[in-house]
């Protein structure tokens, strides 16, 4: 169907409350890139880790999106949106704050714990700001408004990308020396080096939780819109009309893959430039090209937005699915900068993925989007579970990232971005399917108009 170009993307009455939710997709984003270099970084601190145990850090805070998803749901559900969002931020404040006591007991399971309790709070706000944002307006242009909300999100991903690079990597003492160099050092002097680089680490992460409260105290004076009058349908009426929808179900799987995607892409392009600068001799900094591909993600998000007004979501979905296969494959195969540009241009393609899914998979729902929500962000375990895979496969000939060569040729590093390839794949699946039904629809929808024209006649 044709969006009428007198249809507003936003309606009038809720354009203030469409600005304050959409800075929520920023502040959630600045927490997810924040995170991302993390993995890199602790490896570093703690050389004790693994490549596997490093990458725990996505584990526990993508974990807690599928523990407290529908928790979240229900809660919103019983309350209202703001009540939900006000839980969820609290909770994200609470676990930045938490870093405070991790980095003073100098504990990597703390650290863990309190990544964990963020994302408990994003689950919140993600599972009450994404069905809100698709509440305010019309319908038929709700994917075209979330992805609208969602092109925030790479401005906070980018933001925290900039926090994680002049806040930490770069006044971390334990970057400072070789391998070798570092090992050498008195266990006093390695003590002292810890304990200043795990401060470090934790900063970033306490000035963002008061800058969270100072957002709470906004939306504790924001009026939001009331929805209790679509609540009419059972929990378990919800659930079963949900089993029931095929397009549901196969977007929650097409999100859990997509989701493992972004993470792995951007989680290991800091092994993958380090792994370059071993190789050629380079001193490539892993975090600009990071920002650089989170810069390209905005411009694709931006670009894929304006490309619904005309195209069908489902459509640019399978077209950007199938190029960020073919960048997956170039990332794989080609060495050196070919390999690491490949890499950063997969956010191109990711850029439309997530919104896209979500507003594709909810849409013509009514009171069920509440539950529904909660599956597509429960969806965001394969970020908890994908890098863990990949960083599996970087174990397997070592500590580093290119122990043993893949067909001869493929370092360990560049072969395990085929995770990503599988996922954005079922991702391109998705979206070939759901146009391929929506396409379906309209013929039906044609045929029933032509049948009431001639009824009329």
């Amino acid at each position: 169907m044709n969006l009428s170009k007198k249809t507003p993307v936003i309606s009038k009455e809720f354009v203030f409350q469409f600005i304050i939710i959409t800075i929520l997709f920023a502040l959630w984003g600045i927490a997810n890139d924040l995170t991302t270099p993390m993995v890199s970084t602790f490896k570093k601190v703690m050389p004790e880790l693994s490549n596997t145990q490093a990458s725990l850090v996505q584990f526990a805070f993508y974990f807690g999106y599928f523990f407290m998803a529908l928790p979240a749901a229900l809660f919103v559900r019983k309350y209202s949106y703001k009540s939900g969002i006000i839980l969820g931020l609290i909770l994200y404040a609470t676990g930045a704050f938490l870093f405070y006591p991790a980095a003073h007991y100098q504990s990597y399971t703390f650290f863990l714990v309190s990544l964990w309790v963020i994302t408990c709070g994003l689950a919140f706000l993600e599972t009450t700001s994404n069905p809100l944002i698709l509440f305010l307006g019309n319908k038929e242009t709700a994917t075209q408004r979330l992805n609208l909300a969602q092109a925030f999100n790479p401005i906070g991903a980018i933001t925290g990308l900039v926090m994680a690079q002049f806040l930490v990597i770069k006044e971390i003492k334990s970057d400072d020396y070789t391998p070798a160099a570092f090992k050498a050092l008195s266990s006093n002097e390695l003590a002292k080096i810890r304990e200043n680089d795990l401060g470090v680490i934790s900063i970033p992460y306490i000035g963002l939780g008061i800058f969270v409260l100072i957002i709470l105290v906004v939306i504790v004076f924001t009026k939001m819109p009331k929805t209790a009058h679509e609540d009419k349908m059972s929990i378990s009426e919800s659930f079963k009309k949900l089993f029931a929808n095929k397009n549901y179900k196969h977007g929650v799987i097409a999100q859990a893959f997509y989701v493992g995607a972004q993470i792995m892409c951007w989680t290991f392009i800091f092994q993958y430039v380090d792994n370059i600068n071993k190789t050629f001799g380079l001193e490539l900094t892993a975090t600009y090209y990071n920002i650089t591909a989170m810069i390209l993600f905005l411009i694709g998000r931006w670009v894929g937005t304006g490309l619904m007004k005309t195209t069908n979501p489902s459509k640019i979905l399978m077209i950007f699915g199938i190029g960020g296969v073919l960048c997956a494959c170039g990332a794989i195969l080609l060495q050196g900068m070919p390999g690491l540009i490949s890499l950063i241009c997969i956010s191109i393609f990711m850029s439309i993925m997530f919104p896209t899914i979500y507003g594709i998979a909810l849409k013509d729902m009514g009171d069920e989007a509440k539950i529904g929500s909660a599956g597509l962000v429960m969806a965001i375990v394969g970020g908890a579970l994908m890098p863990v895979m990949q960083g599996s496969i970087l174990d397997w000939g070592g500590s580093g990232f290119s122990d043993i060569k893949i067909l001869g040729f493929i370092p360990e590093i560049n072969f395990s971005f085929i995770l990503p390839l599988i996922c954005l794949s079922v991702v391109a699946y998705y979206g070939y399917s759901t146009y391929k039904s929506s396409k379906k629809v309209l013929i039906i929808e044609e045929f029933k108009n032509v049948d009431i024209a001639n009824s009329v006649i």
